[in-house]
């Protein structure tokens, strides 16, 4: 099972683009605050986002629903990866109706009763 849902402040801009494919994509980054020690961030990447997602601003609190993928490409010759939150669906946190809703799926996913799509595009990565 792979299900993440995540609370942070977005630290950067949406950045939309789109893939080799067609098919549009935002790169997210967000700052998760953790008392007492230093924020996290995370790299997050949305498929096919809805058009609310090119208002996403900088410093704005958000919650993800997604996935983590590792993945694999090519740059200067040699083969890189990254590791990213892939994005289900991204709300503000001031939405609580919304909020609410997203961690009710992330929950429905845990204990088995909504089911967890796998991405054909994504490739397994076994821990060594």
């Amino acid at each position: 099972m792979n299900v993440v849902v995540l609370r942070g402040r977005l630290s950067r801009p949406a950045e939309p683009r789109d893939l080799p494919s067609g098919e549009p994509v935002i790169q997210l980054e967000i700052t998760i605050p953790r008392p007492g020690e230093k924020s996290e961030t995370a790299p997050i990447v949305w498929h096919n986002p809805p058009s609310r997602a090119y208002n996403l601003d900088v410093g704005q609190e958000v919650m993800v629903l997604g996935r983590v993928r590792r993945r694999f490409f090519r740059s200067g010759g040699s083969t890189q990866s990254r590791t990213e939150v892939v994005a289900e669906e991204v709300v503000t946190a001031r939405q609580a109706r919304k909020v609410e809703n997203l961690i009710d799926r992330a929950c429905a996913m845990v204990d088995g009763s909504l089911p967890v799509e796998p991405d054909d595009q994504d490739q397994v990565i076994e821990a060594r």
